[in-house]
């Protein structure tokens, strides 16, 4: 499943396919969590604020996106702001390659937040060395879901 992938900065031209992506994901793995931006403001948002960053990554393969990775900083520490793969993709190790991505790009430490009920991420992100540094009863995000807060670092 894994031949012929493509990890690329995302650009403009990017915009329908990482919005496309980032709801099919949200949407499946997050039912929990509704959306409290309509599509079209999460199109906008993506080509107005996102893509621009100049740190979104996506995954291609066979010229569609079925992945997409945002990062940022802040001070001495990186961030993982948004990792989605579309499901149909998901168990073939591409989560695990970006995040490789991550730490290669940003170094130690490197936080992120995932949703409580997310079973599957909270898995996906012990398995790949994060730990636990706080629970949050969801007054601190949008959709108000009780999260975790992750740290990575060597």
């Amino acid at each position: 499943m894994q031949n012929h992938l493509i990890f690329r900065i995302a650009t403009g031209t990017d915009v329908e396919d990482v919005t496309q992506l980032y709801l099919v994901s949200r949407k499946e793995f997050t039912p929990f969590a509704p959306l409290v931006h309509s599509d079209s403001e999460v199109y906008l948002w993506i080509r107005d604020y996102l893509i621009p960053t100049n740190r979104v990554t996506v995954v291609e393969q066979s010229g569609e996106v079925i992945g997409m990775m945002a990062l940022s900083s802040e001070e001495t520490t990186g961030w993982i702001d948004h990792i989605y793969l579309h499901p149909n993709f998901v168990g073939h190790k591409i989560g695990t390659k970006l995040i490789e991505c991550a730490k290669a790009e940003l170094g130690s430490p490197i936080r992120l937040y995932t949703f409580q009920a997310n079973l599957g991420a909270v898995r996906f992100y012990q398995r790949q060395g994060f730990k636990v540094i706080k629970y949050g009863d969801g007054s601190g995000n949008e959709e108000n879901c009780p999260d975790i807060l992750y740290e990575w670092s060597v």
